[in-house]
């Protein structure tokens, strides 16, 4: 019933459709100060009933999306497509790294809490993924905080050397998305840590794209039955 009504709601969504995201920003000192402007989406039927908690979705993007300008974030991911109308039945919150930063694990967790104690979330419902440089944090973010989140989804990301502590991720609901065509971060970098989960039994899939670039996260948001995945996992 759930995949008959998500795939009912992207066959309804029209270009039409107003963007639902506003800005936001966080500030706060994680080793090093981070400034995290982030676009917010809310879903309908959010201020209509203030008792419902609602899925949390964490999107971290690329390294051509940093700055100060969140226009920037419509590019690509969830944000794009919520720019174009798309309704999702979850709170979306798409961060901006600042200039010539990486992502900082412990101020997405930061932001990650600060979402949840303001706003009607469910803290068992709550995901992160990312591409590229975003994918890299999805999974640095995860590994310092595994406890935190019901699922991830790195795209076009990897873990580096994180993949011989992949046991901090054993219960940990994972799909992991690449292009066999990678040339901006090899495919090897996803294949490591998906090896390493799958050799302890962790809950993970990989999805490779035959003959795709970096560009693997198109098919992957635009993939009803990703999202129907995602808002399944949920912490016990």
């Amino acid at each position: 019933m759930f995949k008959i009504a998500a795939l009912l709601l992207f066959a309804s969504t029209s270009l039409l459709l107003a963007d639902t995201q506003t800005p936001e920003s966080f500030t706060g000192d994680f080793v090093i100060k981070v400034n995290y402007r982030y676009l917010l989406s809310k879903p309908d039927g959010y201020e209509a009933n203030k008792d419902q908690k609602w899925p949390l979705v964490i999107f971290l993007h690329g390294s051509g999306e940093r700055g100060n300008d969140l226009e920037l974030l419509k590019k690509h991911g969830p944000p794009k497509l919520l720019a174009a109308g798309q309704k999702f039945p979850a709170v979306i919150a798409s961060l901006q790294c600042e200039n010539n930063h990486l992502w900082n694990p412990h101020g997405v967790k930061a932001v990650t809490d600060h979402l949840i104690k303001t706003l009607s979330v469910d803290p068992r419902r709550v995901y992160l993924t990312g591409i590229s440089m975003g994918g890299f944090g999805t999974w640095e973010t995860a590994f310092e905080y595994p406890d935190t989140y019901a699922a991830i989804a790195p795209i076009c990301g990897g873990a580096g050397v994180r993949w011989v502590t992949a046991a901090r991720l054993k219960h940990m609901p994972c799909w992991i998305f690449h292009g066999d065509k990678d040339g901006a971060v090899p495919i090897e970098n996803s294949q490591k840590i998906y090896d390493a989960l799958k050799k302890i039994d962790a809950p993970v899939k990989f999805t490779i794209y035959p003959g795709v670039g970096h560009d693997s996260w198109t098919r992957t948001y635009d993939n009803p039955d990703f999202w129907t995945w995602l808002f399944e996992q949920k912490q016990p």
